[in-house]
């Protein structure tokens, strides 16, 4: 495994910790579909399936995380996350798209999370 993919599992650990400890059931990680893509986290709150996109960054230089996710990647999201909820028998709840942004400091030893609902 690369570096980068190497940060890139840490922050998704991070988030699915990060949602775990706000009353978020993990339902999937990592869920493949393919032609569309990785789905990194798939999660429940009340009636709501949360499909969430992690980005994780080192730095700033690039931007913040979330500017990594265009509409192209969130039209993908969307197709993958009806994909996930039909064939798992769970079109009666309602669905988001979400961004977990991740900001490592290995300086600090810290991470900046932000759980950004309903992005678009």
């Amino acid at each position: 495994m690369t570096y980068k993919q190497n940060i890139g599992k840490l922050g998704e650990r991070l988030a699915a910790n990060f949602l775990k400890r706000r009353g978020y059931k993990i339902l999937a990680v990592n869920f493949n579909c393919p032609s569309l893509g990785e789905i990194d986290i798939i999660a429940q709150k009340d009636q709501i399936i949360h499909f969430c996109e992690v980005k994780t960054r080192t730095s700033l230089v690039f931007g913040y995380p979330e500017e990594a996710v265009n509409q192209s990647k969130l039209n993908r999201l969307s197709k993958a996350a009806t994909i996930y909820l039909n064939s798992n028998k769970l079109t009666n709840f309602d669905r988001q798209i979400d961004v977990l942004s991740v900001i490592l400091n290995f300086k600090t030893r810290r991470a900046r999370l932000e759980h950004l609902q309903n992005f678009s």
